[in-house]
């Protein structure tokens, strides 16, 4: 919900505008935290109150996709859904658009889809989509497996072969396909999930049903053995994708308008780069100086500071989980 790209709109506008030729504001969900509600209807006002779901806990992308796929199933059943990640950045609009046009076409022969990225380096930051037999002329193919983050010499290994695209977390589906999916293969997730629906269209209570939900993500709990039992395709891609899951990601999608070759996301006036290189994103109004550092990541909020370097921006979860434990969660 923040400018992190510097264009004046949050990565979630972006999202929801980025979806405009396939489904108006009345016809978009978003799953989010409790804490997270009102500024979805603040920058989101087009999307109607009721279509913005609210987790009391995170439980995980299976637990947020399976309430919306439970919620839309008591709808329209026979709707096809997209889900979508809303740190994605997309750089070619209209190629990634002509790519949902054939997800959603691979779709309606009611399998579950999702996009692989072309890969164009042997990367162990994303996980991998196998692909198997020709599913249509247009390429879409049948799933073989999805993989974890492999290590860099498997990596390697997928992109020599050609089998294997970037796993962009993006899935299509018939609403009642996607909840088929739970009730088949993560009926841990679907039964409860089954209730929670109901409780969410009633407006009663569910917090108890939900807090009991496992906390999973949904490419292990679905689409993996949903994959294996030959009922996923994928349809490959190349449209500028980049998933700004860390500092390190961030930067890179950042245009660097700077001679100090320090991106900031913030207030620029407030940083003072010297030597140094790296990104720096600031909300505290303090000065921020940095000299002689080297692919540093620095956030200054103003309850916390966080210093760390690219490379171990990954290491961040580590970091919030174990605050956690320490009962500090008022400044996560």
């Amino acid at each position: 919900m923040l400018d992190l790209l510097g264009t004046g709109k949050s990565l979630l506008v972006d999202t929801i505008e980025r979806l405009a030729p396939f489904a108006d504001p009345d016809h978009v969900f978003v799953v989010t935290g409790d804490a997270h509600v009102p500024s979805v209807r603040s920058q989101a006002p087009g999307v109607p109150a009721k279509n913005v779901l609210s987790e009391p806990s995170p439980k995980n992308s299976a637990a947020a996709v399976g309430l919306a796929a439970y919620v839309l199933n008591t709808m329209n059943p026979d709707a096809i859904v997209g889900f979508f990640a809303a740190d994605h950045v997309i750089q070619e609009e209209s190629a990634f658009q002509e790519v949902l046009e054939r997800a959603v076409e691979a779709a309606s022969s009611g399998h579950l889809v999702t996009i692989g990225i072309t890969p164009h380096e042997p990367s162990s930051a994303f996980g991998y989509i196998k692909k198997v037999r020709e599913f249509s002329d247009n390429g879409v193919h049948h799933v073989g497996e999805f993989v974890e983050k492999p290590s860099f010499l498997d990596a390697q290994r997928f992109l020599s072969s050609g089998d294997y695209l970037w796993n962009a977390g993006i899935f299509v589906g018939k609403v009642s396909a996607v909840v088929q999916a739970f009730d088949d293969f993560a009926s841990e997730l679907g039964t409860p999930l089954r209730t929670i629906a109901d409780a969410v269209i009633q407006g009663s209570d569910f917090g108890e049903l939900w807090d009991a939900l496992p906390s999973i993500a949904f490419d292990y709990a679905v689409a993996e053995p949903a994959a294996k039992a030959g009922q996923f395709l994928v349809v490959p891609g190349n449209f500028g994708w980049q998933d700004v899951g860390d500092f390190a990601s961030l930067a890179g999608v950042r245009e660097n308008g700077s001679h100090s070759d320090v991106i900031v996301v913030g207030d620029a006036t407030k940083v003072h780069p010297h030597d140094s290189t790296g990104i720096v994103v600031g909300s505290s109004g303090r000065i921020i100086t940095i000299l002689g550092m080297k692919d540093v990541v620095v956030v200054d909020t103003p309850d916390a500071l966080l210093v760390t370097t690219k490379d171990h921006a990954q290491d961040v979860k580590q970091i919030v989980e174990s605050m956690k434990e320490q009962g500090l969660d008022t400044i996560l």
